[in-house]
């Protein structure tokens, strides 16, 4: 065979270069894993901007029920709107709080203390003194005048503050 009379061969073809779309099954994976991540960081985000905020309302609906008591001393509507505000925040925790009465809902306060926040005094020391049922009491009753208020009202804002603890790493 004659080299001129031999067909012409063409060189190697190599492949077109890959598109950038479809990506390759390790991007999808990445992408998967960055959006699990995503979600799990804004739904973290929201329960704490929500458990912030509601922190924020309760100890501002606190410190009315303390200035409105500095305005017109009546320890009875002092206890009861201080109660009142307490079971709400302990509805947060468990909704059967709502219905526990006197030495029960007094345990029930004194045992949802974060570890390491329980302070020196509790709800049923001298400073909580007839904190229980001073709601159901008449405003002239001696009970009554042995609250001391400030006391009570920083044992409630720490105790509003440890739930706000405890409800942001349910």
């Amino acid at each position: 065979m004659n080299p001129q009379d031999a067909p012409q061969l063409r060189d190697i073809h190599l492949p077109p270069d890959p598109g950038w779309w479809p990506p390759a099954p390790g991007w999808w994976l990445l992408a998967l894993l960055l959006l699990v991540l995503g979600v799990f960081a804004l739904r973290l985000a929201w329960r704490a901007l929500r458990v912030r905020r509601w922190r924020r309302r309760v100890l501002a609906e606190l410190d009315r029920v303390v200035a409105a008591h500095a305005v017109q001393p009546d320890s009875a509507r002092f206890v009861a709107a201080l109660s009142q505000l307490l079971r709400r925040a302990a509805r947060q925790l468990d909704p059967r709080a709502a219905t526990l009465r006197g030495e029960a809902w007094l345990d029930f306060l004194d045992g949802r203390w974060p570890p390491g926040r329980a302070p020196a005094a509790s709800f049923r020391s001298a400073a909580a003194h007839g904190f229980a049922d001073a709601a159901y009491r008449p405003s002239h009753d001696p009970a009554l005048q042995e609250v001391d208020a400030p006391a009570l009202a920083a044992l409630a804002r720490t105790w509003l503050a440890g739930v706000a603890t405890e409800l942001a790493h349910a």
